[in-house]
């Protein structure tokens, strides 16, 4: 196994069971507590674990919220993948919504040249990236800029947004269960994630697996919210199962 693999393996588990212990995983893995804690150590750094005595908690179960960078940084391969997966759910022409996110970032690169739309979205990076793309029409939501997310909150976002739309919204989330639908740690992030899922058509969502069976503080949507749900081939397959019975179409890129 690859230390890449081998770490997110490493995430998925301090994940489901809220923390991680150097020498289970050492054991688990067949490798010694030494490269276990380079990887604790790396993660660290990525901004997805927090080192404790003897083991790992993932950040998220401590109140904190990864920042934009430390996402973007990790699953890279399978954001790209759902990415370009995601292009199907592309209207012919007209207006999208892109919520903020490490994944949507992804999606707004691979935007075709050849086709017509309106971008209707609350994240500072995807505006700028998008601006001089001559085939779109960049609408940016005004409101208090996090920089932690690179998105912009509060009322001035909710109420542009209460008063659009759009064809199709394609939205994140740091977390998705059957049980509590789509959930962030933020309350003002999710109040503009819920106006977004309001002001849309249709929903698709784009989450990697690892967000799967993720609970936050702020639900944003329900289940019966979202008409598609993108993801990677790293989902397991009963938990696809969940998702599509609750009305939920999945994609595994």
């Amino acid at each position: 196994m690859y230390a890449e693999e081998r770490q997110q393996a490493i995430i998925v588990a301090a994940r489901e069971q809220g923390r991680v212990e150097v020498a289970q995983l050492a054991r688990d893995f067949d490798v010694t507590p030494e490269t276990i804690r380079r990887d604790l150590t790396t993660l660290e750094r990525h901004g997805v674990l927090r080192r404790v005595h003897g083991g790992a908690i993932p950040l998220e179960r401590l109140g904190f919220e990864p920042a934009f960078d430390a996402r973007d940084a990790v699953m890279t391969a399978e954001k790209e993948r759902i990415a370009k997966a995601a292009l199907a759910e592309l209207p012919p022409e007209g207006s999208i919504v892109l919520d903020a996110g490490s994944t949507t970032a992804r999606f707004a690169e691979v935007l075709p040249g050849d086709r017509e739309f309106t971008v209707i979205t609350n994240a500072l990076n995807i505006a700028v990236a998008l601006a001089r793309r001559p085939n779109l029409t960049v609408l940016t939501v005004g409101g208090r800029v996090r920089g932690r997310t690179l998105a912009t909150v509060d009322s001035w976002s909710t109420s542009v947004l209460g008063d659009t739309f759009a064809d199709v919204a394609f939205v994140a989330t740091n977390g998705v269960s059957v049980e509590r639908g789509l959930t962030t740690p933020d309350p003002a992030e999710a109040a503009t994630k819920r106006a977004m899922v309001a002001a849309a058509r249709r929903v698709v969502l784009l989450a990697d697996h690892t967000k799967v069976g993720n609970d936050h503080l702020v639900r944003f949507a329900d289940l019966t919210d979202v008409d598609t749900f993108v993801t990677d081939q790293g989902l397991d397959q009963q938990l696809a199962q969940d998702i599509e019975s609750a009305g939920v179409r999945v994609v595994r890129a």
